[in-house]
């Protein structure tokens, strides 16, 4: 439970750096560098102390990292310009934890007591209340239709990932091959690095073709301005969220029932706001507030469940 907590905590940081670099270099190559930051990271960390890309769940870790980091991430970010941060957020975070409940209830047979299903969903309630968004939302049938669809994909992605990550666990237990958060954390994001480095791949072809009547000098010049002051801001994001966050996400799952630690990340949003307030002067409402209390009434009704 403690490690689901330090999960929020760190993914709040990394939600913060990662708008700011997102900002000013824009959200794919964000991404990518901030997976590649945290790939040197947790390897240094693997190949030192821990089994790098061996072991008999590595397949499981990869393909978990792939859909849950590769096109999960991608697909959050093609919603967040067709809906916005806080409707996307909205949709993914009360849409991820009960997917993976349902997802590994079917393939693992992990059930949940009454309490703790009662727990989450008040969990996800406070969420949804803090972030429905307060005023009249002008979107087109076409964005409201292909947001939507991207947010739903979002989520299956992140709640499969987790779900393999704990049939991964399961995997080298019973082998005899013990590995940590840190570990299986590196073995996941070398198959996100994959999916991020497809997408830059897509987006850089595209800008090359924009800039081929450009001047060198133009171009030389745009690129200083665009990565000037972004790589604290990218380093902060691959620290708190890909490498650290993601480690305790991935102890968390090892020994906690995937519904339950899904529906506690799902308060990252809340944990923002007061960051967003200092960072980014965001006035916080009264709707998040209640919405903030009734969340954290579920969060400690879970810990009294469990």
């Amino acid at each position: 439970m403690f490690a689901a907590f330090l999960t929020t905590l760190l993914f709040a940081i990394s939600v913060v750096c990662g708008h700011r670099s997102a900002k000013l270099i824009g959200g794919t190559e964000a991404n990518f560098w901030r997976l590649t930051g945290a790939t040197i990271m947790l390897g240094a960390w693997s190949y030192s102390f821990g089994c790098g890309l061996a072991g008999d769940a590595f397949p499981l870790f990869l393909l978990s990292g792939i859909l849950g980091v590769g096109v999960g991430d991608v697909a959050l970010f093609q919603a967040l310009p067709r809906l916005g941060s806080r409707l996307s957020l909205l949709l993914i975070q009360c849409l991820t934890a009960p997917f993976g409940a349902l997802m590994e209830w079917s393939w693992l047979g992990t059930t949940l007591t009454v309490w703790q299903i009662l727990g989450g969903l008040t969990i996800l309630a406070g969420v949804g209340l803090a972030l429905t968004p307060g005023e009249h939302l002008r979107l087109t049938r076409r964005e409201l239709a292909a947001g939507v669809a991207f947010s739903v994909l979002a989520a299956l992605g992140g709640a499969l990932g987790a779900v393999l990550s704990r049939k991964a666990y399961a995997i080298a237990q019973a082998a005899g091959q013990p590995i940590d958060g840190a570990n299986a954390a590196f073995q996941r994001i070398v198959g996100g690095l994959f999916i991020g480095a497809i997408c830059l791949l897509v987006v850089k072809r595209r800008l090359l073709k924009f800039q081929a009547h450009a001047t060198p000098e133009r171009v030389v010049a745009v690129s200083k301005k665009k990565w000037r002051g972004v790589w604290p801001w990218v380093l902060v994001n691959s620290l708190a969220g890909q490498t650290l966050g993601v480690s305790a996400m991935q102890r968390a799952l090892e020994t906690t029932p995937t519904g339950i630690v899904l529906a506690i990340i799902a308060l990252t949003p809340l944990v923002v706001i007061p960051f967003a307030r200092v960072l980014e002067n965001e006035k916080i409402t009264a709707q998040s507030l209640v919405g903030g209390a009734l969340a954290v009434a579920g969060v400690v009704g879970l810990t009294l469940a469990k």
